[in-house]
């Protein structure tokens, strides 16, 4: 006993003589000094004044953006100038604008409305209904972006009236609707919403529980909740505000179930109370988006006219017959739903543009907050110039670049599309979708550690964000029941093909007429960073898997399973499966973009992005291990790259950011001046 506490007295006296060599200041020093040494305080480095471009951010921009900057430019300075917006004055006078998170959830909702009103005065949404140009659609598309970057409650509560119930109008109904509600939509004469989701069924809308039974004496649909699961839950805009809503239900006519329908209600009449026989109520506060008033609506057999059935593809005649073009139900079904892919297009792009801007408040932050010394009395080091600090950042920098551009293939395929093209693209934005808000949340929590405690305050930004955009991996489709329906898309492409023996020609599959990709036994750097290799490593790992996929389905079928069944027991492979396709397809779209570029400091830089993205994803799952596509050796060489990169890109990091094209007012106090913006005289400002 006595030696265990001798040891911890001597432990503690050489601690202590540590501390004092510390403290005190050398022999060798006057004796008239101080006996303890001032350190000077810390200052603020622009880090614009050590990290010059090599490229023109703008140049990078206008790759990134793909489109419509200059409407882009003019949103986020018209969001700055309104007092609605909540700008307030930190770092010597630099203006941020965000929302005030500390307002209660019945104030943030008046306050969103209160933003609405503005834009609408402001014609931010002239167009958006009634202009079916690809331009006007592509505007729309930057505009919805930018509102995310301020606020997702706005962003949301402006989608669900023109993206949901606007485009529900517009692609679910015929000239009838098109006439009486697109333009008093746009305006605002009618707020609309979009009651689909139920307390029972979200995803599975087919399962929806909700009854429209038409009475052929009035030429009327009854619309009814039968039960408490039926009840149409997290309704955004139902709460409070909404006058209008689309009802998702199954039609009944004669007894007969003919399947999911869309109906026009209305469930507030001009003073803003609920309409007879309509009952709302509240969702409750959330983690996030409290700007908008989620709400729930029961339906007690409320009649509205014939002419309220969404008819573009399925009818209902006076005398109650039931009339399509489409006879086949699944068909039909499906019809019914594409135009639904928009809210994932949305998604995919305001997911991306998150993830910038939490990589943007991050990035310069590390570039001017220092942590320790490497050396014993040299100056601390900046947290980007820790390699550890750099491969936490840096790929998630590739990532939203190479995504951005993913995002801009999305919505240019939307606009171009065609009956033909309504598989493809609900299998590109259920993948890009997934994968887009899966990759922010990771995003935004890398982000938030890599600012420490700074990263916890709402006025940066970072934390708040992660609140509010979570709830992206589970609404417009869950990310694992989405992904589940791309690897089911490609099965069947990949059964259809095999079967009349015919070659791939859609969903990027044509790679797979040619012969099997060869991967070297060993990868120099050079080869790791050849669009040949990358290009042919996720082409290999692709059909590997849908033959795999194909192949264990095939198994479990000739065991006496159903399809059904034998879908969900190979569920594994079809994750694998569903994550390589949508890796594989955003390659390419990047690859494309960037050999479009004729700027040689752009290229490179473009080119070190795209094997960082490369590198990062086979770094960062065991599939390409796990199926034997590569060897444990190259997969280490692989790691091993990643740092590499991490030292060629941390030069760019902030041309990178720069090159997001978030105005500095949309980001955060940490992003610059930090130490300003923490002085006792800002203390009012906070």
């Amino acid at each position: 006993m006595d030696s265990l506490f001798n040891s911890g007295a001597e432990r503690a006296a050489r601690r202590a003589a540590i501390i004092a060599n510390h403290l005190i200041q050398s022999e060798s020093a006057s004796a008239s000094a101080s006996l303890l040494s001032a350190s000077s305080c810390l200052h603020y480095n622009p880090p614009e004044l050590t990290n010059p471009a090599s490229f023109n951010p703008t140049q990078l921009r206008r790759i990134l953006d793909g489109h419509h900057v200059e409407a882009r430019d003019w949103l986020f300075k018209l969001m700055e100038e309104s007092p609605l917006f909540c700008p307030k004055k930190r770092c010597e006078g630099k203006v941020f604008v965000a929302p005030d998170y500390n307002a209660t959830k019945e104030q943030q909702r008046e306050m969103t409305m209160r933003r609405i009103e503005y834009l609408l005065n402001n014609g931010v949404f002239e167009g958006w209904l009634t202009d079916s140009s690809a331009d006007a659609t592509m505007r729309k598309f930057a505009l919805m972006e930018c509102l995310g970057v301020y606020d997702h409650s706005l962003v949301i509560k402006i989608g669900v009236h023109f993206i949901l119930w606007g485009s529900a109008i517009k692609f679910f109904g015929t000239k009838i609707h098109h006439e009486r509600w697109l333009n008093d939509t746009e305006k605002y004469k009618v707020l609309g919403c979009f009651a689909m989701t139920e307390l029972g069924h979200g995803s599975n809308v087919r399962g929806v529980e909700t009854i429209a039974t038409y009475d052929s004496s009035t030429r009327e649909f009854i619309i009814n909740t039968p039960c408490e699961s039926a009840q149409k839950y997290w309704i955004g805009g139902a709460a409070n505000h909404a006058t209008h809503t689309i009802v998702f239900s199954q039609l009944l006519i004669n007894g007969r179930n003919e399947g999911v329908h869309a109906f026009i209600a209305q469930i507030r009449d001009s003073n803003g109370n609920p309409c007879p026989n309509i009952r709302i109520a509240e969702c409750g506060h959330k983690i996030g988006l409290n700007g908008v008033d989620n709400g729930r609506i029961w339906f007690d057999n409320v009649r509205v006219p014939r002419e309220n059935l969404l008819n573009s593809v399925a009818d209902v005649l006076p005398d109650g017959q039931y009339v399509s073009s489409i006879k086949d139900p699944d068909q039909r079904f499906a019809a019914f739903l594409a135009p639904l892919t928009v809210g994932r297009v949305n998604i995919t792009a305001e997911a991306v543009y998150i993830s910038k801007v939490a990589l943007a408040i991050a990035t310069r932050y590390a570039l001017s907050r220092r942590a320790f010394a490497v050396t014993p009395n040299g100056p601390e080091t900046l947290l980007l110039d820790y390699p550890s600090h750099q491969r936490r950042l840096i790929p998630l920098l590739a990532k939203a670049c190479v995504q951005s551009c993913s995002a801009n293939f999305l919505k240019t395929l939307y606009i171009q599309k065609t009956p033909e093209a309504n598989k493809a693209l609900h299998v590109y934005s259920s993948a890009l979708k997934a994968v887009a808000s899966w990759q922010n949340m990771i995003t935004l929590q890398e982000c938030r550690e890599a600012c420490g405690g700074q990263g916890l305050k709402t006025e940066n930004r970072v934390g708040i964000l992660k609140g509010e955009y979570d709830v992206q991996c589970t609404f417009e489709g869950d990310n694992n029941v989405l992904m589940q329906q791309v690897s089911k898309a490609l099965l069947a492409e990949y059964v259809a093909v095999q079967k009349k023996k015919n070659p791939f020609k859609s969903l990027g599959l044509q790679h797979m007429n040619g012969p099997v990709p060869s991967i070297p036994a060993d990868l120099t750097s050079s080869t790791l960073r050849s669009s040949k290799f990358q290009t042919d490593l996720f082409c290999l790992r692709e059909r590997d898997l849908l033959q795999r996929f194909a192949k264990e389905v095939s198994y479990y079928q000739a065991q006496g399973e159903s399809k059904e069944k034998a879908f969900l027991l190979s569920y594994q492979l079809a994750e694998d499966l569903a994550r390589a396709f949508t890796e594989r397809s955003t390659l390419q779209v990047f690859l494309e973009a960037e050999m479009n570029v004729l700027q040689a400091p752009l290229k490179v830089v473009m080119g070190l992005l795209r094997s960082m993205y490369v590198m990062t994803c086979i770094d960062e799952t065991a599939s390409f291990l796990r199926y034997g596509h590569l060897s444990v050796d190259n997969a280490a060489a692989v790691r091993k790259e990643v740092m590499a990169l991490c030292t060629d890109l941390r030069p760019h990091a902030l041309a990178i950011v720069s090159s997001f094209g978030i105005p500095d007012s949309y980001l955060s106090p940490i992003a610059f001046d930090w130490i300003e913006a923490n002085t006792w005289g800002n203390l009012s400002s906070e």
